[in-house]
């Protein structure tokens, strides 16, 4: 294995090589999938999870006088490698003790891995056979560069928590390799996932005094070994006696079904596949009785009805996220929900419902599910999930209103995904679809503006930008590719000497542009709807024309500035039209 001073050093290297440009540029956008995934902490036990992380990425190459265009394995390889974040953070590796995966991974997933081998069979780069940039795969039918199923942990080379370390994404040039660009993206990872609240022996999970408690001293495992126990007691099962246990090999977890379904990947990932599903679990653990619940609804629908001595809820409906999903899900410290959401105040109970509603205890509502083949029942775990247009319903001149939907202080955003009373917690399906997913497809599979993925643009799943933290490692990628956080929205991110234009994402106009603004007045004369869509049917400025950055123009030969976050409107520069 390579030392961190190595990859340092690699890095450097790399940053100090001359990129390709003349009258061309290269762009390398993408994101994490999901915006955190989780690990355990140790799997001597039992796992809920194993190390695997998901990058994806695209390259544009952007041309004087062309549109841009996205590059495939005949133009481009792309990469991934560690870099230095300005914390002085690195992550090349998740061996040197960073966990006990390897040791119990055949006995789990019953696949021969190597040290460091994911279930995929990639690696860290520091841990590869071949150490150093490790290549991600092209994904035709998405039109993307992957890297599906990175084993990374949650601590640095220094053995310091960060569940959010920096990987560089590199594009180089197939006939050359030269470097064409890159960008570093945060691959999200976090092991607080913790029983140890409840199921700590004492606790109110494990306090029966007629029951055998764990004593062991380290108390993941503790909490760990009596979740186990509470489980043979109340299942008849023998799991206490079968550690290391697989929860998937019994309760069918789609984040493992549906991403190694997804990966194309031979052995070792496909082979997982064979031990998960109804009845699988006979072959590696023979005592146990066939439970074909999903770990999402035996998890949520089981605690959702828990109550605690004085006969409240565990999970009070409705409540924080401190309350409710980070007492198991990442977490208090990692702050999972970080994005724009969690900048305007919302929760996870906003998007998502109650534990019950989670569970899918409740039928869903007509065109609650995302492809409207599941309406009338339970939601279905990784699939039913809120949408971008169940709060994004629209623009200024057509959006959702009722008394039954909470709606925001800027008049036209929502601010719950579904509507008040709905304890199925559907997802509110929209009629104007300017901000909507691809039809039947989640936000994190779609792609929009120019056939690029929707996360490329707008940051992964709980992690949209900005972070509103500044120096936050989300914002990283934004800043490079565009020079400012945020959505990316400045045209010549990747294109080159664009003219005037609505064909932008969501059919937005060319924006900070001086040309646009010498001659802009023939778009409201021809299509005066177009601009009150984002600009407010007052033509003032809605939440929808805010500047993403600090504006300059010169109007009639004086400098107009705008400062960031002003909601642009016409009498900024000029009077208002008639």
């Amino acid at each position: 294995m390579q030392s961190g001073r190595w990859w340092i050093a690699a890095i450097g290297a790399l940053g100090t090589v001359a990129l390709l440009a003349d009258a061309q540029q290269y762009k390398v956008v993408g994101a994490n999938d999901l915006g955190m995934h989780c690990v355990d902490k140790e799997y001597s036990v039992f796992s809920i999870l194993p190390p695997f992380n998901v990058v994806n990425a695209q390259v544009v190459k952007g041309t004087a006088g062309s549109l841009p265009v996205l590059l495939d394995p005949t133009k481009v390889k792309v990469t991934y490698e560690p870099v230095v974040d300005a914390g002085g953070s690195i992550n090349s590796t998740s061996l040197a003790g960073k966990t006990d995966f390897w040791q119990y991974a055949s006995q789990l997933f019953h696949v021969p891995l190597a040290r460091g081998q994911g279930l995929t069979g990639l690696y860290m780069p520091a841990d590869a056979p071949a150490p150093g940039p490790q290549p991600m795969a092209f994904d035709a039918s998405l039109r993307l560069f992957r890297a599906f199923g990175i084993p990374i942990m949650p601590s640095d080379d220094a053995h310091f928590a960060n569940p959010y370390p920096l990987m560089r994404v590199v594009a180089r040039d197939v006939a050359t390799n030269a470097v064409l660009g890159y960008t570093d993206m945060v691959v999200p990872v976090s092991d607080e996932t913790d029983c140890r609240s409840c199921h700590a022996t004492g606790q109110i999970a494990a306090s029966d005094p007629n029951v055998a408690w764990s004593n062991d001293p380290d108390l993941e495992v503790q909490a760990k070994r009596n979740v186990l126990i509470v489980h043979d007691l109340h299942q008849g099962t023998g799991l206490l006696a079968s550690q290391p246990v697989l929860c998937a090999s019994c309760h069918l977890s789609p984040p493992l079904e549906l991403e190694l379904t997804h990966s194309g990947a031979s052995s070792p990932g496909a082979s997982l596949l064979s031990i998960q599903g109804a009845g699988s679990h006979a072959r590696a653990h023979p005592s146990l009785v066939p439970a074909p619940k999903s770990m999402s609804k035996v998890m949520h629908s089981h605690h959702g009805k828990l109550k605690d001595a004085a006969g409240n809820l565990l999970f009070p409906p409705a409540g924080t996220a401190q309350q409710t999903c980070y007492k198991c899900h990442p977490g208090a410290v990692t702050q999972c929900l970080r994005g724009a959401m969690a900048t305007g105040g919302m929760e996870c109970f906003e998007c998502h419902g109650a534990m019950l509603s989670v569970g899918g205890d409740f039928p869903l509502l007509a065109g609650g599910s995302i492809d409207g083949q599941n309406d009338g029942q339970p939601r279905r775990p990784w699939m039913d999930v809120p949408r971008c247009q169940s709060c994004h319903t629209g623009d200024a001149v057509s959006h959702l209103t009722g008394t039954d939907l909470v709606l925001a202080p800027d008049g036209i955003r929502l601010q719950q995904a579904w509507r008040i009373g709905d304890q199925s917690a559907s997802p509110i399906k929209a009629t104007n679809l300017r901000f909507a997913e691809n039809p039947n497809t989640q936000y994190r599979a779609s792609k929009g503006h120019g056939q690029l993925a929707c996360e490329a643009c707008h940051g992964s799943t709980h992690a949209e930008w900005p972070n509103a933290d500044p120096a936050h490692n989300d914002n990283v990628a934004a800043i490079q590719i565009q020079g400012h956080s945020g959505p990316l929205i400045e045209c010549n991110a990747c294109h080159v000497n664009i003219g005037k234009t609505t064909n932008g994402p969501h059919g937005l106009h060319t924006v900070n542009s001086q040309a646009f603004v010498n001659d802009h007045d023939g778009y409201w004369e021809n299509n005066p709807s177009s601009c009150r869509a984002c600009h407010g049917t007052n033509l003032l400025g809605s939440v929808l024309s805010r500047a993403a950055a600090t504006r300059t123009f010169q109007v009639e030969g004086q400098p107009v500035v705008i400062p960031k976050g002003t909601p642009v409107r016409c009498n900024l520069c000029h009077s208002m039209p008639h």
